[in-house]
């Protein structure tokens, strides 16, 4: 019987032609930190986890990718609960409203070094629309060797203001800008959703066995 990474390795590589791939973003590899001021004291943060989103990436023209992404704010955490429900409410993300902010490139640009790129795109966060950019460095391309899928991993940063979004309570004592910080890996997407359908057959046959 065919294994479940030679399943997927035999997808990947027939999807794989030449230019862009389709990536995966992995929910449980890709996070990212919010960062902002308090009195200009200290400088807390809360973590965001379980990003999703597609990425279609060809290292030979990576002025031609492209992303989307959504982030599942209920995830939205700083380790400190009064903080969070603090973060929770209408004041700021209002996540019974607004339970996910979403990412769409527009435009990426290439840089005087090879692996960082300007990606910028629309952000959608506590239903208002702002263009962002977001300073990318590629970490890796290459095979996950666990999943023995081709993958990609990248940094990306940026820096806006919580008040473009209806955020701007107790500005200026806590900093209106805030500083993003996101890390992902994604495996490619032919590959990465066969080995999700194997995983969830496996798990129902055992369910099913007890």
């Amino acid at each position: 019987m065919i294994s479940r990474h030679t399943l997927a390795l035999v997808l990947a590589l027939a999807s794989c032609s030449l230019g862009a791939t389709t990536y995966t973003l992995e929910p449980r590899h890709s996070m990212g930190t919010i960062r902002w001021a308090h009195l200009d004291f200290s400088n807390p943060t809360a973590q965001f986890n379980e990003i999703e989103g597609t990425l279609e990436f060809d290292p030979a023209a990576p002025a031609k990718s492209s992303v989307m992404v959504t982030i599942p704010l209920s995830h939205l955490t700083s380790g400190v609960a009064d903080l969070d429900e603090d973060l929770r409410s209408p004041t700021f993300f209002d996540l019974d409203k607004y339970p996910v902010a979403t990412f769409t490139s527009t435009r990426v640009e290439t840089t005087a070094m090879p692996d960082q790129l300007k990606v910028t795109g629309n952000l959608n966060l506590r239903g208002v629309t702002k263009p962002v950019t977001l300073d990318v460095t590629i970490n890796k391309v290459g095979t996950n060797p666990r999943l023995h899928l081709p993958a990609v991993g990248f940094e990306a940063t940026t820096t806006l203001k919580r008040s473009d979004f209806g955020m701007g309570k107790y500005v200026p004592q806590v900093s209106d800008e805030v500083t993003i910080h996101i890390t992902s890996q994604a495996d490619e997407a032919k590959g990465y959703a066969a080995l999700m359908k194997a995983d969830a057959e496996e798990a129902a046959a055992k369910t099913a066995k007890k």
